[in-house]
């Protein structure tokens, strides 16, 4: 029994463009769709997740997903939407990404079941790599005209944009590629529905043109759009670059928090989009939500939940418990429970200064800890001033001039956190 998969899209605003008839053919029986993924990293970052969330809820919805990475076209460059050719990769770091990409892609789909919808994995490199370029010209090229392939918007927008020296060849035949991709899928795997983002409506359609060429039967389109950010900013993009699916690029303390910081507007529309939630379970919490806004609880939820998928529960919990640490009133106790990782993440771009752990031998004077040694604060007299004041805070409890940092205030056997009111913060690593 399959569920109406456009229905479930639609509701949660990703659809963008559906090719007619594509709704009615996937209500009639379960239908295999594909969706291509760019092999030239080893992990895919949250730009990845639309494209990830729309063969998941495919497979949910009984059909059956097919990921295609693509070796063969990552080999080439995809002109939509870019400004220039990216980098050509060997076929042993392709097959590494791969791998790693599977890994990735079956925290959302079920490869591995019985059931005849289960997830495939396939690289187009496996069937291009022994296709000659006579073969394909003949074969596949001399089906489409260079003028339909020149009408292609991301054909056309590359060409007339001034930051470009013009196209390539090469990337004048992604099309060509791409469209045989789907064409080998519809005569190998019965596959009859390509998806992708918006950008990629002329390319797909390139695909079904072909399908209806060569191989006389009928393909289907459906895109989604292409998020952004209520703010205007880049949508997966933080200052330190992609935010990564794998743990070892963006830990899941980053991640977290790069949901965590949502805006309520950006918060409403991605609880819809990067969840599984039902459309009742999603209306709940928005109202929910809307009665108090200060607590963030679409944010929280929001972060919670794409960690968990992404990581898993623990590393979501344990993003939780330091994004927590900071507002915590055991936070003495509590930071301690942080690995180094997630304490140096936590305190990432605080400045910080280095001294030498013999500093603490009979006890770092509070003046010398703000000025002398640090230059935290501008002056001895400034940090009389503040400790005056009762401003200061070591570790999170508040010192006078008297007190001396030891070793038994060292969290991580290296750091102090030091902390002047509530907004300014360093540490001094004693190492």
């Amino acid at each position: 029994m399959v569920k109406n998969f456009i229905e479930e899209l639609t509701w949660r605003n990703m659809i963008h463009d559906v090719m007619p008839g594509a709704e009615e053919h996937l209500l009639e029986a379960m239908r295999s769709a594909y969706i291509g993924f760019d092999p030239t990293a080893d992990s895919l970052h949250i730009g990845n997740l639309v494209p990830i969330m729309l063969l998941a809820h495919y497979q949910r919805c009984g059909h059956k997903p097919y990921a295609l990475v693509g070796g063969a076209t990552g080999m080439i460059g995809d002109p939509s939407g870019k400004s220039n050719e990216r980098n050509l990769l060997d076929e042993t770091t392709l097959r590494h990404n791969q791998e790693a990409i599977k890994k990735q892609l079956s925290r959302f789909l079920d490869f591995d079941s019985n059931e005849s919808n289960k997830a495939v994995l396939v690289n187009n490199y496996d069937w291009m790599k022994n296709f000659s370029f006579l073969e394909f010209i003949r074969d596949v090229g001399k089906h489409l005209t260079v003028n339909y392939m020149m009408a292609k918007d991301s054909v056309k927008n590359r060409i007339s944009s001034e930051s470009t020296d013009g196209m390539s060849f090469t990337e004048f035949t992604y099309q060509l590629v791409q469209g045989y991709d789907f064409l080998h899928l519809f005569r190998a795997e019965d596959c009859t529905i390509q998806m992708g983002g918006s950008d990629q409506w002329g390319n797909i359609t390139t695909g079904t043109e072909l399908i209806r060429r060569i191989g006389n039967g009928k393909g289907f389109a459906i895109t989604c759009p292409l998020i952004t950010k209520s703010d205007g900013s880049k949508f997966g993009k933080s200052e330190g670059g992609n935010i990564w699916l794998d743990p070892n690029r963006t830990s899941p303390y980053k991640f977290y928090q790069y949901w965590l910081n949502s805006s309520d507007e950006d918060a409403t529309k991605y609880i819809k989009i990067f969840t599984f939630y039902s459309q009742n379970e999603i209306e709940t919490l928005i109202q929910e939500h809307q009665k108090t806004p200060h607590l963030r609880l679409l944010q929280k939820r929001l972060a919670e939940e794409v960690t968990t998928i992404v990581h898993s529960e623990e590393a979501c919990q344990s993003a939780e418990k330091a994004s927590n640490i900071l507002f915590s009133k055991t936070f003495k106790t509590d930071i301690h429970t942080l690995d180094e990782a997630t304490f140096l993440d936590v305190f990432e771009g605080v400045p910080q200064a280095r001294l030498d752990k013999s500093e603490l031998s009979e006890g770092l004077d509070m003046i010398a800890a703000l000025a002398a040694k640090t230059h935290f604060l501008n002056s001895n007299g400034e940090a009389r001033r503040a400790l005056k004041e009762n401003s200061i805070a070591v570790n999170k409890e508040k010192v006078t001039e008297e007190y001396k940092i030891s070793q038994d205030d060292l969290i991580k056997d290296a750091y102090v956190i030091i902390n002047k009111g509530k907004r300014n913060t360093f540490i001094i690593n004693f190492s």
